[in-house]
């Protein structure tokens, strides 16, 4: 049994049944189009390879690597979760309770952190990425890891890249902490605080698809709390994390701290 769930920009996603596993799973293969994108292959590859070798409760698990053969392109198959995405939940504007703002941006840290021990920057932190999952919040989507570093910009989901990704130059943690402001934004507003119009949460963006209008380049987010009353140091932590530059934003363990002092230690999200 198998089902299409979703065709992206450069990979498509079906619902499964894994005989050898007797339950459900996710898979992720090229696109019939992309199945020759040499660029789309390797980050695939590389998803696979950190997935396989990543264990963390927040982010989602892989099974296995199906290496390509000549009449079938790479197959990435991965656990099924059976919640739904944090852009789900957020539609029509709801929020989150603010407890849960705390709780959700502590599962993100948790994760990232982890990430960025082992070498490597998640790139594509946003709601269509995080899966609410028995009360627990899951990463899903490593297609965009790359090592902190000097890269040339424009590459990712332009509602969700910080400035230096877009503009290109050095890489870092940073980039990851300006997800998570923008995913503690959005939750806790119900809006994004840019007006990207021009480009939906769902698509990337690269040197192939031509010029892009980038809001956060053209000015700063607007407080948290001009849309919503929150307590200081979660709306501080929230407004520092979208600084325009990386050197001013928190590191994941002073924004862990902050969270923590608003919402406690590791609770799990509300259903």
């Amino acid at each position: 049994m198998i089902e299409h769930m979703r065709r992206g920009s450069d990979f498509d996603t079906y619902d499964a049944w894994s005989e050898a596993r007797y339950c459900r799973c996710f898979i992720k293969t090229p696109r019939p189009d992309r199945v020759d994108d040499v660029d789309a292959l390797r980050r695939l590859r590389l998803e696979g390879k950190l997935l396989l070798s990543f264990t963390h409760p927040h982010l989602v698990r892989a099974y296995e690597f199906l290496r390509p053969t000549d009449e079938h392109p790479p197959v990435l198959v991965i656990e099924t979760l059976t919640g739904t995405t944090l852009s789900y939940l957020l539609r029509d504007g709801e929020r989150l309770a603010t407890r849960d703002l705390g709780y959700l941006g502590q599962h993100l840290c948790a994760a990232l952190r982890y990430m960025h021990d082992r070498g490597y920057l998640h790139l594509d932190i946003k709601p269509g990425n995080i899966i609410a999952n028995e009360g627990s919040a899951r990463i899903i989507d490593l297609s965009l890891a790359r090592r902190p570093g000097r890269y040339h910009g424009g590459t990712g989901t332009p509602v969700a890249m910080a400035p230096e990704q877009i503009r290109g130059g050095m890489l870092s943690s940073a980039v990851d902490v300006w997800g998570i402001g923008l995913v503690l934004y959005e939750a806790a507003t119900g809006s994004q605080p840019f007006d990207t119009a021009s480009a939906s949460e769902d698509e990337t963006t690269s040197s192939r698809n031509g010029p892009q209008r980038f809001p956060q380049l053209e000015f700063r987010a607007p407080s948290v709390r001009t849309k919503r009353r929150l307590p200081r140091l979660l709306a501080d932590a929230i407004d520092r994390c979208l600084e325009p530059d990386p050197q001013h934003r928190p590191s994941l363990s002073e924004l862990t701290a902050a969270l923590t002092a608003v919402a406690g230690e590791g609770r799990p999200l509300s259903d």
